[in-house]
């Protein structure tokens, strides 16, 4: 069987905004110039679930479909996520502004296929499903045309699809944040010890505390392994109250450089600073390796290799996905990707640039 090979851009071009909110295609405005007209305070970078995130996205919305020759004003939306927490709050904002409807999808093969109507959103545990979500658009006089905007979710939708092929990005994300702090601490380094630490803390039952922040978890779990606060003081600190936020755990941290290598001192530095600065990706060194973990990811294994080998070790786009977005191309639809993945881990650094590498939606992947 043949495999098909493409890259995001092929049906995105440059419309990709990461979580800076700086989209690739440099003729749209980003955050930084139109956050004061859609009241985003300086600093500030809205996280996906927020207000002046959905305002961001329909403005480079708008604004890219005023670039488009003999179209008319943008109408409505399409949206295609994957989780009915993150992507359906998100979607709910943006139909504040305009006209949505929505796909949240997943495949669950040990369930029986569903299908479900809340409102503006089909959630399904299928991607299969959305060729009966788009039947499901027209039979309730939701144009297709010109004036549509399809907004891609790109992490575990457009690529690595939820229930199929997400492992991959949460397996090169994993593997960053290891090398990371293997590279810090040398040979004190103990992955039995991180793995604990980090798997039980990458869980929803403990977001008040990491704020669902990956770069957060990892600046916990690497202090934790350098020994700056060891493991069973902070499971006492949260099961017992004494230590309740993110800050307090930075706080505690600063009070013991003493107790830190030079390594942790630099990047513990490194991390407060940011964090003084609003910047909601602070560690630097984990995103940009988790860029690299990811790229090596893509497209690496034999054409012949079988699918369930693809699967498991490569990043894949989402056949259905793609099946979708040229079917409404064709009918003249706007296409826009969005993710909340930080830039640093999708847009390589200069150096990186200069020698080939590419942005994450500009390298090719196998559809499947």
């Amino acid at each position: 069987m043949k495999i098909e090979r493409m890259r995001l851009s092929d049906i995105l071009d440059d419309r990709v905004a990461f979580r800076s909110l700086e989209p690739l295609d440099r003729n749209l405005s980003g955050l930084s110039r139109i956050r004061g007209d859609i009241g985003v305070p300086p600093r500030a970078t809205p996280r996906k679930t927020s207000p002046g995130y959905a305002a961001a996205v329909v403005r480079f919305l708008q604004e890219a479909q005023a670039m488009r020759s003999a179209v008319q004003p943008l109408k409505r939306i399409i949206f295609i996520g994957d989780t009915r927490m993150n992507d359906g709050k998100a979607a709910g904002n943006i139909r504040e502004h305009l006209p949505l409807m929505g796909f949240i999808g997943s495949d669950r093969p040990a369930e029986r296929p569903s299908w479900e109507v809340d409102r503006f959103l089909v959630i399904a545990n299928r991607w299969g499903a959305l060729g009966r979500f788009l039947t499901k658009v027209e039979e309730d006089g939701f144009p297709i045309d010109g004036s549509t905007a399809l907004l891609l979710d790109l992490d575990k939708t457009t690529m690595g699809a939820r229930g199929r092929n997400d492992g991959v990005i949460d397996s090169a994300r994993v593997e960053a944040v290891r090398l990371v702090i293997e590279d810090t601490l040398g040979e004190a380094f103990d992955e039995t010890a991180f793995r604990a630490v980090y798997d039980r803390l990458n869980q929803v039952s403990y977001h008040p505390f990491t704020r669902d922040n990956q770069d957060y978890l990892a600046y916990i779990s690497l202090m934790v392994a350098g020994g700056v606060c060891p493991a069973a003081e902070m499971w006492s600190g949260l099961e017992q109250g004494g230590l309740s936020s993110f800050e307090e755990f930075v706080d505690l941290c600063s009070g013991r450089q003493g107790r830190m290598s030079p390594g942790l001192v630099g990047i513990h530095q490194e991390v407060t600073e940011r964090l003084s600065q609003g910047d909601p990706t602070p560690f630097k060194r984990f995103r940009y390796r988790e860029y690299l973990s990811t790229v090596s990811r893509m497209d690496v294994l034999p054409a012949e290799a079988p699918r369930e080998n693809v699967l498991s070790n490569e990043i894949v786009i989402t056949a259905e996905v793609v099946e979708l977005a040229k079917t409404m191309i064709a009918r003249g639809v706007l296409t826009f990707g969005i993710s909340d993945k930080p830039d640093e881990a999708s847009v390589p650094r200069p150096e990186l640039a200069e020698r080939g590498y590419l942005p994450l939606h500009q390298v090719v992947m196998k559809v499947m």
